[in-house]
């Protein structure tokens, strides 16, 4: 039997915040001046840190992607795979995915950033992928998410729903912020955390723990 491996990706997989790295990257100037102009006051209660990152993705997806082709887009997205992300990946989460692929484990993304880039990434690289989804209806995005903001509690809730824990040995899970702490302190799960000190989550460290 194989294990499971669940890999949050900003900051994780990354070292950079690429959820606004693609809406920025996908969005046009006079889009980003609309946007800014409706949404201001919630990218200032975020800031502020009265609105917490898990309310305020939707709105910000919801402005930059709104009628959006979705054609337009995954041009958009590829660019952005091959252009940005190859620059923010962290050494050592690549070497612990190359471990697991070597053990012949099922590796899974499990992301609060967004599918059009990510699920490029992912199937270049052979990673299965739950993540926050764009809707989309006639070939163009509603600004709305299908499943709702994939973070914290809905991690684990869409993990149970897409896998069936039972097959696995182990599961490992891999995070850096407080989002992740539902799928890292999951109580069925053995779970790898990159612990918080001073250098993380510059390096990965292994915290494992078989309940």
């Amino acid at each position: 039997m194989a294990n499971l491996a669940l890999f949050d990706f900003d900051g994780t997989v990354t070292n950079d915040d690429c959820f606004t790295a693609f809406v920025l990257f996908a969005t046009s100037g006079k889009r980003k001046l609309a946007g800014f102009a409706l949404i201001w006051p919630v990218v200032l209660l975020y800031k502020l840190g009265i609105l917490p990152a898990s309310k305020t993705r939707p709105i910000v997806a919801g402005a930059a992607f709104w009628r959006r082709k979705v054609e337009t887009v995954d041009v958009q997205a590829k660019q952005f795979v091959d252009e940005f992300l190859a620059h923010v990946m962290r050494e050592e989460a690549l070497q612990r995915l190359a471990w697991h692929k070597e053990n012949g484990d099922d590796i899974y993304v499990v992301s609060a950033s967004l599918n059009p880039y990510l699920a490029i990434w992912c199937q270049q690289n052979g990673i299965e992928l739950i993540c926050s989804e764009l809707e989309a209806v006639d070939g163009r995005y509603t600004g709305r998410y299908v499943y709702g903001d994939c973070s914290k509690a809905r991690k684990v809730e869409r993990i149970k729903h897409r896998v069936n824990l039972s097959q696995y040995v182990s599961v490992y899970a891999y995070g850096d912020t407080d989002e992740d702490l539902a799928m890292l302190l999951w109580p069925i799960i053995s779970t790898c955390v990159g612990k918080k000190s001073a250098n993380f989550p510059a390096q990965l460290t292994s915290a494992c723990q078989s309940s």
